[in-house]
């Protein structure tokens, strides 16, 4: 669980993983503190439940899961966004593919996220959170809980032949059938990770500090020939967007940014030109066209570097790049 000034919001978390069964497993609990500066360090410190990990500064969420990574040796790492809980038989239904007949090349599960709340459908309302389909939705604060509908965040990550990447299933009903079983990728914020398949490929990639790191390590995860396997069966419920926002000038220049260059390093070329042709017609005549012009000036000075990444990726890959990207999804989908 990595945390950042977040301490409220990370007990809770503990809580509903403490409850966790996991038969014949052996479980260790972590907490990775990226230099908060609330009172987090000192509450976690004093469990004697949970190991902590403390950095002196933020490293991002792919730098805070690196160092949990790095001082632990489990066979598998389960991440856990620190503003989710985790339903009864999370743990124990995440972990299972791993041991099943067969599964020797699985490298990584997701799970089944949901939503805090409920929400209604308004297709007028102006702040809303907007679903693939276009669909717009509200959230419901009238404290009477069989109002509205409880909606998916995520059954796995996904992405576009655009180069977008994004929570497959997002705004879906909560009580939809289960979703196929192989997906494109994980989502960072409640998955299990086999650790020689992270010896294999590398951990996440910490220049990228926040957004696009899940999926840019379910490339490299695919192109060296491990699957990626959606357990509908562990249940999260998350506070969406609890930390930074999705509307926050952090939460999109990041995003903006990250979008770009893991499409540079890892997506055919079609998806490139598509992604860099949007993001540029959108600096030049979209709304907010400084920031992201800027963020298109961030990519264009990491291209050189990005570009020597596919080349290395390329080299040592076992598994062509057209292989993984039969599983792209087209940008959107009619609104029902």
């Amino acid at each position: 669980v990595v945390t950042w000034n977040g301490l409220d919001l990370t007990l809770r978390c503990l809580d509903s993983l403490r409850a966790q069964e996991c038969d014949g497993v052996d479980v260790e609990l972590v907490v990775v503190d990226n230099g908060s500066r609330d009172a987090t360090v000192d509450v976690i410190q004093a469990m004697d439940d949970v190991r902590l990990v403390a950095l002196a500064s933020n490293t991002g969420f792919a730098g805070g899961v690196n160092a949990g990574i790095r001082a632990t040796t489990g066979d598998v790492v389960v991440l856990v966004n620190n503003d989710a809980i985790a339903e009864p038989g999370f743990l124990q239904h995440l972990v299972a593919p791993f041991t099943a007949p067969g599964a020797e090349r699985v490298g990584a599960t997701t799970g089944r996220v949901r939503l805090s709340g409920r929400f209604a459908r308004d297709d007028r309302a102006a702040h809303a959170l907007v679903g693939h389909d276009g669909a717009r939705w509200v959230r419901v604060d009238d404290g009477n809980d069989s109002t509205g509908t409880q909606l998916l965040n995520s059954t796995g990550n996904e992405e576009t032949t655009s180069g977008n990447g994004r929570d497959r299933g997002w705004l879906s009903p909560a009580d939809a059938p289960a979703a196929p079983t192989e997906v494109f990728g994980f989502n960072g914020g409640s998955a299990a990770l086999r650790r020689t398949a992270l010896d294999d490929v590398g951990l996440f990639d910490d220049t990228l500090f926040m957004y696009y790191e899940d999926t840019e390590l379910s490339w490299r995860l695919r192109r060296r020939g491990w699957t990626v396997h959606h357990v509908h069966e562990a249940l999260t419920v998350h506070d969406h967007a609890a930390s930074s926002g999705t509307s926050s000038p952090f939460f999109l220049d990041h995003n903006e940014r990250n979008r770009l260059l893991v499409a540079l390093i890892h997506a055919p070329w079609s998806v490139v030109l598509r992604a860099f042709g949007r993001a540029t017609a959108r600096a030049v005549l979209g709304p907010q066209r400084g920031r992201r012009a800027r963020a298109l000036l961030a990519v264009a000075a990491r291209a050189p570097l990005a570009l020597r990444r596919r080349s290395a990726i390329d080299r040592t890959a076992t598994v062509p790049r057209s292989v993984p990207s039969v599983l792209l999804v087209p940008d959107s989908r009619p609104a029902p």
